[in-house]
């Protein structure tokens, strides 16, 4: 027994590192690479209970692709399986982050052109991501009318609290329309994660203790390494919308109070939008910008304590719910608006911000051809990538 534990471990930690390592883009962008990787490939999951996991994330603070990947860990090893993910698709920009704040005044490696190449496999990966779950998830003209009212709503007021109404809508329509339909064979596809309700309840309080508590230890004591974990706490506590959200947050905790100059910040800020995995992992820069690399580990744990404690806290009540025939009609819609969520999210700020010019186009298509039609595998796709982001801005 303890040996399939640790071989599910071992495997854990191997595809969570493989993505750790080509995992570009943001956080939706890493949603397409778990679902190719997680649900097509290995088969952890059904689509159902992919979306749904990513429904729950959507409604918490804090990175939700790390969330995700989180909760798929403790699906397939435990609690212990969500950490052992947790580690490999964090630490390969982690250890990149606090590598590049200790050579930040030697090179500048800000400004390369293959960082433009990466943003644009980001716009592949996502749209194949789409194509894939549009087809299971919106099969009918009701869930079709769905996904469009979120793509729409989530494109005309582009705020993260925008989405969670979205998805609130969608759940509504969904218990509406397909209150009968939930109850066929659905109970089959249920996913039961291995937390118990314990657990989840004392996660949850120690999420709320530390987020009061930490504050005011921090303004009596005047201790730097406590003030230094409320800042990045409070960062990860309260920040919907992912990692493009906290960037500004921890700016504002961070460069007013002298931790770190602004060309420093802006600096890093460059930094993490080249390196693979989730943008949290910039806290690992200003950690070790601070205080070398204890100083990025300690960044990276404190910011990322909050997500673990949400997601550990609410995955078995939130498994209980789904399992409920009368809760899965509004998980039907819910499904439906994480689809129009993630065009939305494709439309801007993927694509927006990737594809400029006419030859970015013509490099998403030959990439698009290369992961949909000729099945490459992701990690040639971003080595192409890149490479042809280098050649534009050599022809540019």
């Amino acid at each position: 027994m303890k040996e399939n534990k640790l071989k599910s471990l071992l495997e854990i930690l191997m595809v969570s590192t493989k993505l750790g390592f080509t995992s570009f883009g943001g956080p939706i962008a890493h949603l397409g690479y778990f679902h190719d990787e997680y649900i097509k490939k290995r088969k952890w999951m059904d689509e159902e209970s992919y979306a749904d996991l990513i429904a729950l994330c959507q409604f918490l603070p804090g990175p939700a692709s790390s969330q995700v990947g989180i909760g798929i860990g403790v699906k397939r090893g435990g609690v212990l399986g969500g950490v052992t993910s947790f580690i490999g698709f964090t630490l390969p920009s982690v250890i990149a982050l606090i590598i590049f704040a200790s050579l930040l005044h030697t090179f500048d490696l800000q400004n390369a052109g293959w960082i433009d190449g990466l943003k644009i496999v980001a716009v592949v990966v996502v749209a194949q991501a789409v194509l894939n779950m549009a087809k299971k998830l919106t099969p009918d003209i009701q869930r079709k009318t769905i996904a469009l009212i979120a793509l729409v709503i989530t494109l005309l007021w582009h705020t993260a609290f925008t989405q969670i109404a979205v998805i609130v809508i969608g759940g509504m329509i969904g218990f509406i329309l397909f209150k009968q339909q939930s109850t066929d064979d659905k109970e089959s596809k249920v996913s039961h994660f291995p937390v118990s309700k314990k657990l989840g309840a004392i996660c949850l309080s120690i999420f709320f203790v530390l987020l009061v508590t930490l504050p005011v230890l921090a303004n009596l004591t005047k201790v730097e390494w406590i003030a230094l974990f409320d800042s990045f706490y409070r960062s990860g506590s309260l920040v919907f919308g992912g990692g493009h959200v906290v960037l500004p947050l921890l700016e504002q905790e961070f460069v007013p109070a002298g931790w770190l100059s602004e060309q420093e910040f802006l600096a890093g800020y460059g930094a993490a939008q080249a390196v693979p995995g989730p943008l949290f992992t910039f806290a690992a820069y200003i950690g070790a910008v601070i205080n070398g690399w204890q100083g990025g580990l300690f960044g990276m744990a404190a910011i990322f304590l909050p997500a673990f404690l949400l997601i550990l806290g609410t995955l078995p009540f939130w498994d209980a719910l789904r399992s409920n025939p009368k809760i899965r009609g509004a998980l039907i819609g819910v499904n439906a608006s994480v689809v129009g969520i993630l065009i939305s999210a494709l439309y801007s700020p993927i694509w927006t911000s990737s594809i400029t010019t006419a030859i970015d186009f013509a490099l998403a298509a030959i990439l698009f051809s290369m992961l949909v039609y000729w099945k490459l595998p992701p990690w040639l796709i971003v080595i192409t990538g890149a490479f042809g982001g280098m050649l534009i801005s050599y022809i540019g």
